[in-house]
């Protein structure tokens, strides 16, 4: 097994158990609003939706175009404070109010106002009000989707963010907008996009029930077909949610039904997969069947690639108007868009802010604040502490390891070598920590019997190490027995760096990192150690780890109690660490883990274990030694230059 063929395996699963079992549906009416949290907080919108009450933002608007069917509204809002939305509305002239409205969503098309105005423009003759909404990739205030794509912020998934969060928060805030027009009828609210803004129709409409009817279009396709196709290499990060528990598209469209849901798709579109569309519309339609309502869900496959076409526009018009007007028209009826150019507007004369945009705006760094961090815990005593590690257990095990097996397989524990000398005797290990990952560990021992030996763990930094240790582990006590352990991506299961990239954001969307991945491993290497080997002194387990791999000794000590003692050479400070752009760098990502705590923190709920930190440490962990230092013994803190000046007793 490679890690590219777990993944696909994983994504899979994920995709064939979606819908896999369709309750009755009541179920799907009762349970609506436990998934629909659970899907906001995979958007890192949990927070934000807990004000029901709040007020529609206020649109100032910077311009107007008089037109002879209809005008154009130049509009601006604040989604959030400073969060700056810029957008067209159309409102339309000839039709009586209260109009239907449709939000328009924009893909990932410069000058985006003047690309999709065509629609917009179309929809207002139809006698729909038309928000057309731009996007924080795209917009005239720039700002940043790219953020694992191109720059290397892997830890933007232990934050939890996604920008597709920002951007269905800007969409929602549009409906408050629109629904709070006296010329607007709240009840009939539509939505559609391509592309990105494909992606964005699908999760706004399962958050918000106010739209009555969707129509994403180009924005469609299972996990398994973005891993085992790879068209994951062609995807913006605001493509996805932060996959937590493990969802597929049709969960999402799930929270959509029994709504219309009109699904446009290309039959060779690059980046979406026709046969994974076909998919999930066979799945949802089984769902809208089961809701009675059937007719509310259509495919419409076109010819080519990632782009609209004739068919696609005239079947979302008529969708619309059938859905939000109650008026069943023959196609042939329904007028495509008119692109000639002598028609269009200028981009200048669409764009909302002439000259310059609000010199306050916090569009670009959204990332750094929209997710709502940790505070810092208060830890005055050891019940104080006992109740944290107690709830960091609880809630990482369900918010950042939930893709831990839950029977775990039989770890198929062998002696596969025995090595000795005149002093030492060694083993080579073969475990399987997770079906078919066929782990190894090496052990060494000090020969003369005893009948319990102190174990010192090192997580593994490369494949030599597996053999000839590593320099770290030089002046540990030679009556000790060391275990080197190889987790996933070092030694016989490691992957190619080029393939580093695909790999973490694949790992995303099958909910798990490349760390979560090592900190079961290491669990189970443990596990594994303690089924075999009889002499081991159960009181006395420590766990090693250098750099990246300090992360996952750090874990490990939280999640496992028999572990008695941690040594950390050159933790990192935070899991706000920035990679590279190709993906190489620390990949100590874990899912949502800074919703919660961070690296420090972790150290310090270790309480009473050993801590020890192997030459400098950085500054931040000194909230640890205050948490140790105010509880007391028997919990100590160490600082070493080598093994040598360490032990047990210290």
């Amino acid at each position: 097994m490679n890690i590219f063929a777990y993944l696909c395996r994983e994504a899979e699963r994920i995709t064939e158990d979606s819908l896999s079992d369709l309750k009755y549906a009541n179920w799907w009416i009762e349970s609506r609003d436990s998934r629909r949290r659970i899907f906001a907080e995979m958007l890192g919108l949990d927070r934000y939706l807990d004000n029901v009450d709040r007020d529609p933002p206020y649109a100032r608007v910077t311009g107007i175009l008089d037109r002879l069917d209809y005008r154009v509204e130049k509009i601006y809002f604040e989604s959030l404070p400073k969060l700056y939305v810029a957008g067209n509305l159309y409102i339309p002239k000839r039709c009586n109010p209260p109009y239907p409205a449709i939000l328009y969503l924009c893909g990932h098309s410069l000058d985006q106002l003047y690309h999709y105005q065509a629609h917009a423009r179309r929809f207002a003759q139809l006698g729909f009000v038309t928000l057309l909404l731009e996007t924080v990739q795209k917009g005239e205030i720039p700002g940043i989707h790219h953020g694992v794509y191109h720059y290397g912020f892997f830890y933007w998934y232990s934050l939890g963010y996604t920008p597709a969060g920002v951007e269905v928060w800007n969409a929602i805030r549009a409906v408050d907008l629109l629904q709070s027009k006296d010329y607007i009828d709240p009840y009939r609210i539509g939505v559609t996009g391509i592309s990105g803004g494909g992606a964005i129709s699908w999760f706004t409409s399962a958050i918000d029930d106010r739209i009555k009817a969707a129509a994403p279009v180009c924005g469609t396709a299972t996990i398994a077909s973005h891993i085992v196709k790879r068209t994951l290499e062609g995807h913006c990060d605001c493509m996805f949610w932060i996959n937590s528990y493990r969802w597929d598209l049709t969960d999402i469209g799930a929270l959509i039904a029994p709504r219309p849901l009109l699904i446009a798709s290309g039959r060779r579109d690059w980046i979406f997969d026709i046969e994974s569309v076909r998919l999930i519309y066979s799945k949802l339609k089984k769902l809208y069947t089961l809701l009675g309502s059937p007719d509310n869900i259509l495919l419409v496959e076109t010819p080519g690639g990632h782009a609209y076409h004739e068919i696609s526009r005239r079947m979302i018009f008529r969708w619309f108007i059938k859905h939000l007007k109650g008026l069943d028209i023959p196609m042939d009826e329904v007028e495509d868009v008119d692109e000639r150019s002598e028609i269009q507007e200028s981009y200048s004369s669409l764009k909302v802010f002439e000259k310059s945009f609000p010199r306050d705006e916090r569009v670009y760094t959204v990332y750094e604040w929209f997710i709502r961090g940790f505070e810092s815990p208060r830890i005055e005593d050891i019940d104080d502490l006992r109740r944290y590690r107690e709830r960091l257990r609880d809630i990482l095990l369900e918010k950042s390891f939930g893709s831990f097996p839950k029977d775990p397989c039989d770890l198929k524990v062998e002696i596969e070598l025995i090595q000795e000398d005149r002093q030492r005797i060694g083993y080579r290990i073969g475990y399987t920590s997770e079906e078919p990952w066929r782990m190894h560990i090496h052990v060494v021992r000090p020969i003369e019997s005893r009948e319990s030996i102190p174990l010192l763990v090192f997580l593994a930094m490369n494949s030599r190490n597996l053999y000839f240790g590593d320099k770290l582990l030089d002046g540990l006590n030679p009556l000790w027995a060391r275990a080197i352990v190889e987790v996933r991506g070092v030694g016989e299961t490691s992957w190619a760096q080029d393939l580093q990239w695909f790999i973490r954001r694949a790992a995303m969307l099958t909910g798990r990192t490349i760390a979560s991945m090592r900190i079961y491993d290491a669990i189970r290497s443990i596990e594994a150690l303690l089924s075999i080997f009889d002499w081991i002194d159960r009181g006395r387990i420590a766990v090693m780890g250098s750099g990246e791999m300090a992360v996952i000794a750090l874990y490990t000590a939280l999640l496992r109690d028999d572990v008695s003692a941690v040594i950390l050479h050159d933790p990192p400070s935070t899991h706000l660490a920035r990679s590279n752009p190709d993906g190489s760098g620390l990949s100590i990502e874990i899912l949502n883990v800074l919703r919660y705590t961070d690296l420090p923190y972790i150290a310090g709920s270790l309480w009473p274990k050993h801590l020890v930190f192997l030459g400098p440490r950085p500054k931040e962990y000194s909230w640890a030694e205050e948490v140790y230092a105010k509880i007391g013994p028997p919990g100590m803190v160490t600082h070493i230059k080598n093994l040598s000046q360490w032990s047990w007793e210290a």
